[in-house]
């Protein structure tokens, strides 16, 4: 069965609409700058990219804005952004045939912060009622669902940065299982605090380029020192060709198939070798029946951090280079975007298919000083316009979870 993305919602620190963010994105603009979600002095990393643009009242009601944690505002709006750049009528469906997996690799530790510090200084029986409903990573999801009146499969997926990756496949699973006709499928996070920040910091896989913030993430570079963290929302409107067809939707690209596998090798350093993320990629470039030199653009999961660079750059390299294939061009847009965590998934799948879509692939920026140990076409600096038929991006989450998507013009 052919499933296809007809609709795309983004909340992102380079812009909340697909519009905004495609469009800085090919222009190679930062979102990253000093942090403002809390007094981050002291902080090891005091920067990240932040959503500064984002009113909860533009996209809710503020009685439903304020029932949920910021994550899954970001959800219910970027959804909403979705269905309507699709154009679908969701009244015309059976609500069990319409289904969300939006999936968050935290929840809201703002929230759990707080409530924490309020049972340290009041005592038990002071707590906020709405704490844990708002706190769970599944209510993105959840409450995707209430807003759309979506009655059909819901989940939410966790694999840590490879979360809005594995929720598109779910999806594209429950379609193909013929289970639902319509699939709302991403990844949201909003957890810069203090918490999250100096865990992170203390893991020393954050940038800590505090005086420049616009050029501290640098994925295969020379001089990266670690990763910006990030926030932000994407998620499809995946149903399929069939049913697009016959409403007369516009389609951004077809996605082809997915790969899925798992390291077992650490519970936070990628295998060294890149056997596992290749073997992902195989898998997915198999399932969409493509030959790897069909493939005309790889979104890299490219964090900044030193081991993830070099590993995700050896994995390439085994699916292409060591068959023969010349590699195809390879971007990051954690460049630009930071790393949103359970977000960055569904972000990069999104960029992807407007790659495919608009044939232009985005730049990764702040790549001055090449690797040598990262020796791949990163499109440094400015985007390439190329006409793209397929194209893979790549999601690699800490405890070894794997995820690539497949993506190709209709």
């Amino acid at each position: 069965m052919r499933i296809v993305v007809t609709g795309i919602g983004i909340i992102s620190s380079i812009g909340s609409s697909k519009e905004r963010f495609w469009d800085n994105l090919v222009a190679g603009t930062s979102g990253a700058g000093s942090i403002t979600a809390f007094d981050a002095t002291g902080f090891d990393s005091r920067i990240a990219c932040e959503v500064r643009d984002f009113v909860a009242q533009d996209h809710l009601d503020k009685r439903r804005a304020r029932s949920m944690a910021r994550f899954s505002q970001f959800a219910s709006a970027a959804s909403m952004q979705a269905v309507k750049d699709s154009g679908i009528d969701l009244s015309a469906y059976d609500p069990v045939r319409i289904g969300c997996i939006i999936g968050a690799a935290a929840g809201d530790y703002e929230i759990l912060e707080a409530q924490h510090a309020n049972l340290l200084s009041k005592g038990p029986g002071h707590g906020n009622p709405l704490a844990v409903p708002k706190i769970i990573p599944n209510m993105a999801s959840s409450n995707a669902a209430i807003d759309l009146g979506a009655r059909g499969p819901n989940v939410a997926v966790l694999s840590a940065c490879a979360t809005g990756a594995h929720s598109i496949a779910a999806a594209m699973d429950q379609l193909c299982l013929g289970y639902a006709d319509v699939m709302l499928a991403g990844g949201t996070e909003a957890t810069i605090s203090p918490l999250v920040v100096d865990s992170y910091a203390c893991m020393r896989v954050l940038s800590r380029r505090n005086d420049e913030p616009q050029r501290a993430s640098r994925p295969f570079d020379r001089d990266r020192d670690g990763f910006v963290i990030g926030e932000g929302a994407a998620v499809l409107v995946l149903e399929t060709f069939e049913g697009a067809r016959k409403r007369g939707a516009r389609i951004y690209a077809e996605l082809l198939g997915y790969g899925s596998t798992c390291d077992a090798f650490s519970i936070a350093i990628p295998e060294p070798e890149g056997l596992w993320a290749a073997r992902a990629m195989e898998i997915a470039i198999s399932r969409a029946a493509l030959s790897p030199e069909r493939v005309g653009y790889i979104n890299a999961h490219g964090t900044s951090t030193g081991a993830n660079d070099k590993t995700e750059t050896l994995a390439i390299k085994r699916v292409f280079e060591a068959k023969g294939w010349p590699n195809p061009p390879v971007s990051s847009i954690k460049s630009m975007i930071g790393h949103t965590l359970g977000a960055a998934g569904a972000l990069e799948a999104a960029a992807t298919i407007l790659s495919v879509h608009h044939g232009i692939l985005p730049p990764t920026i702040n790549l001055e000083n090449p690797d040598p140990d990262c020796d791949l076409d990163y499109i440094p600096k400015d985007a390439r316009q190329v006409p793209v038929t397929a194209a893979i991006s790549n999601s690699f989450g800490f405890g070894g979870h794997n995820c690539v998507l497949c993506f190709g013009k209709v």
